[in-house]
């Protein structure tokens, strides 16, 4: 079975911002937008990302007219300084920015934005130009999926077509997401197979297994006789 990509998840109407958009454009850019960052393009291309954060310390340093950090202080305050006297999005942006392409499973973009701790990751093609947003929201979107949805992907793709067993001969039950398995399959490697199968199918919240086999052949021949 294909997992979802980005493609089939991402958001494609993006709002942006400019190289050159001023300060006060992009604090109307999100308010207006009821969002909290944009990114910023340069001909079309994501080269930073603006978001509420780094709009706030113009008011934290008063526009820089505040004493510039101390020697000692650290590199984040130093830059949150720099960003006050910022008139453009140029000036105040956090760059560069994390980017991924479409293709990608969402799995993958799950772990993508868990590494880099953000809320958000911009995608873009070949040619490295936006061309969508992808957010933790839009990933937990797959959880949305109707148990009825779900159930009758488990017993026809995992149980009917991937492992080729009667579907008949297997109780698939799904409340809220959370999936209880019943009946008997012929081997062990089925059981753990077919339990590995549904657990990792998007939109499962957790599987409950109760399916027996008619004998183990996951267990090597030699090991019945000295253990068994």
């Amino acid at each position: 079975m294909r997992e979802p990509t980005v493609a089939s998840l991402m958001t494609r109407e993006v709002i942006a911002a400019d190289v050159g958009s001023s300060f006060k454009d992009l604090v109307r850019l999100l308010e207006d937008n009821k969002i909290s960052a944009v990114p910023v393009l340069d001909g079309g291309h994501p080269v930073g990302v603006v978001s509420e954060a780094d709009l706030v310390p113009k008011e934290e340093f008063r526009g820089g007219t505040e004493d510039a950090p101390g020697v000692f202080a650290g590199r984040v305050t130093k830059h949150r300084w720099e960003q006050a006297g910022g008139v453009t999005a140029r000036d105040v942006m956090t760059s560069p920015v994390k980017t991924i392409t479409s293709d990608l499973a969402a799995s993958a973009a799950a772990r993508e934005l868990a590494a880099a701790g953000v809320r958000r990751l911009f995608v873009v093609d070949s040619d490295g130009a936006l061309v969508g947003v992808l957010s933790r929201r839009d990933l937990l979107k797959l959880f949305l999926r109707e148990d009825d949805e779900l159930r009758t992907t488990i017993r026809d793709e995992i149980f009917g077509r991937t492992l080729w067993v009667d579907p008949a001969t297997v109780t698939v039950d799904v409340s809220a997401g959370v999936v209880t398995l019943d009946g008997r399959l012929e081997r062990r490697s089925e059981v753990d197979i077919a339990e590995h199968l549904v657990r990792a199918l998007p939109g499962v919240v957790d599987v409950h297994s109760q399916l027996r086999c008619g004998w183990n052949d996951t267990t090597h021949p030699r090991q019945t006789e000295i253990f068994g």
